[in-house]
């Protein structure tokens, strides 16, 4: 049907993890900003678990495509944040920046109760779609625990570095969907074309992936 080797249990453990973990990860940006003096996400409906708040089109079908084994990225609608409406300055950001990776990683391991419990409970497609649900929130924090813009790591780098380090580093953000589809798309092509492995997103992801998939699958 797809031309290739579709798998369902992937595709629905994909989906679900995306989409509950996208909006995990966003409703958090939100609620923390609002905890912190900043009220912008909040008048625009942001700080609520409803997935439809959270959903950016061409992100969500970029999510298909990654499900169906042929994309390369997959986003939600990042949620809007005063910097100069939040307490600590810098920092307040930083904390807004870091609470969406945490929120993956807390519901994967979340998910984890009844993976390990279910093999003699579950069926094993269920048992199969909780474990990429899984991966898949692990992913998505390691991910957008990179230091480089518009990830999450940016802003969290940026908020605990010196005033010097942040001087330098701000001007770098207006280059930010470049320099992304560079390391994603563009870098690792390179390498395919000469036949040398150059996908430094995998290289930098992966000890990380790996080392949270042993933890919390076994």
């Amino acid at each position: 049907m797809f031309g290739f080797n579709f798998n369902p249990i992937y595709f629905t453990g994909f989906m679900l993890g995306f989409v509950i973990g996208t909006t995990f990860h966003e409703f958090m940006h939100a609620y923390s900003a609002l905890l912190l003096g900043d009220d912008t996400a909040k008048r625009q409906g942001r700080v609520t678990l409803n997935p439809v708040a959270h959903f950016d089109p061409l992100g969500f079908f970029m999510g298909v495509l990654l499900a169906l084994g042929v994309g390369f990225i997959a986003w939600g609608r990042p949620v809007p944040v005063n910097p100069y409406a939040l307490r600590f300055g810098r920092r307040g950001m930083a904390i807004v920046a870091v609470a969406g990776p945490l929120s993956n990683l807390v519901f994967a391991s979340l998910l984890t109760i009844p993976y390990r419990f279910g093999p003699d409970l579950l069926p094993d497609e269920v048992y199969g779609v909780l474990g990429f649900m899984i991966l898949v929130n692990i992913f998505l924090f390691a991910f957008n625990m990179i230091p480089i813009p518009p990830l999450d790591g940016f802003n969290i780098l940026v908020g605990i570095l010196p005033n010097y380090w942040t001087i330098v580093l701000e001007p770098v953000r207006r280059y930010s969907l470049p320099i992304l589809l560079a390391l994603v798309f563009f870098v690792p092509y390179a390498g395919r074309i000469l036949g040398i492995e150059l996908n430094l997103i995998n290289e930098a992801l992966g000890p990380v992936v790996t080392a949270l998939a042993r933890l919390f699958l076994g």
